[in-house]
């Protein structure tokens, strides 16, 4: 009940769709819903897009189709050509967007592209916001995402408030698009290399004959902690490789890390070294297995099996950053 003195609040008016129904797609669908959005929604799987229009919105059959409808569009699919694909292939959403519309880019892009991209929509009058995202399904799901974002202050000027409800914090870091994605791809990096660290490290101590449990408890109250490491090491010790975040996520995200710096001839030996090892766990048949599974390229180990309780075993709380439709 509202205080009399108080007008009720008021549902937003900005009509928002959602392209990509994945792990981070969907949650972020629904806090939009929960902040009052009137949300509409595209998926390649109709069935994922038609199951969300039951519990209230709207599901369409074409990207572009759902365009032609929204002010905001936020895209959360994997990769660059995926964005491609939503945009400019069949049904595309770039001619059906309405001049002063936003699309929100929440994909992990070269930063290249993303400023690429900016200057093909701004020719037909949309306005583009880099914003890829950080804090997994789990934090998408109760609006309380990081969001890394750049682009010009009319299409934050429209997108704010939607940023605001699928977020807990946005940071601006610049007016033009690709900065975004630049911050995104040394988080990507810095995620890359500690779950390789965190794997080779686990592996190291199960070799060497610590058990995985207590290894697991002694590292997480030590030091040598980090949160990639207490959040996938779980995994490894529940002997559940579900694809909270896929091996292939990694192959794909170090690769863009790599490239990124090739053009300024800047070394990075960690990262090269952690993308081969998420390439080699690929190439063995695991790329569709959660990207903790890249511990499984480490010979002479026997791995937790599924089902066995632990005492110290921490529930998985956050997943990796995205996996679009």
């Amino acid at each position: 009940m509202h205080d009399q003195d108080q007008p009720a609040p008021t549902a937003p008016t900005t009509r928002v769709g959602v392209v990509g129904l994945g792990a981070m797609g969907l949650g972020m669908a629904r806090s939009l819903r929960a902040a009052g959005f009137h949300v509409a929604v595209h998926d390649l799987r109709a069935d994922v897009a038609a199951d969300f229009a039951r519990e209230g919105g709207a599901a369409y059959d074409t990207a572009g189709d759902l365009a032609a409808d929204v002010d905001v569009l936020v895209g959360v699919v994997v990769n660059s050509a995926q964005v491609e694909s939503v945009l400019f292939g069949d049904g595309g959403a770039a001619h059906r967007l309405r001049p002063g519309s936003v699309y929100v880019m929440c994909s992990t892009v070269d930063p290249t592209f993303s400023a690429q991209l900016e200057g093909r929509l701004g020719e037909l009058g949309v306005r583009l916001l880099d914003a890829p995202i950080s804090g997994g399904a789990a934090r998408a799901a109760t609006g309380e995402l990081t969001m890394m974002t750049s682009g010009s202050p009319e299409a934050y000027a429209l997108a704010d408030p939607v940023l605001d409800a699928m977020s807990a914090t946005v940071y601006r870091l610049g007016d033009t698009a690709g900065l975004g994605s630049k911050v995104k791809i040394v988080n990507q990096l810095l995620a890359g290399v500690h779950i390789a660290a965190a794997a080779e490290a686990m592996a190291l101590g199960i070799k060497a004959g610590v058990p995985a449990e207590s290894l697991y408890e002694v590292i997480t109250h030590s030091a040598g902690n980090s949160w990639m490491f207490e959040n996938r090491m779980a995994h490894v010790l529940a002997g559940d490789y579900t694809p909270l975040s896929a091996v292939d996520i990694f192959v794909k995200d170090l690769g863009l890390v790599l490239d990124s710096a090739r053009p300024e001839k800047f070394p990075l030996p960690l990262s090269a070294t952690a993308h081969q090892m998420f390439l080699q766990a690929s190439a063995s048949g695991l790329g569709g297995e959660d990207d903790s599974a890249v511990i499984k390229i480490f010979p002479g180990i026997e791995l937790p099996e599924p089902g066995v309780e632990l005492t110290h075993h921490r529930p998985n709380t956050h997943d990796n950053d995205e996996k679009g439709a």
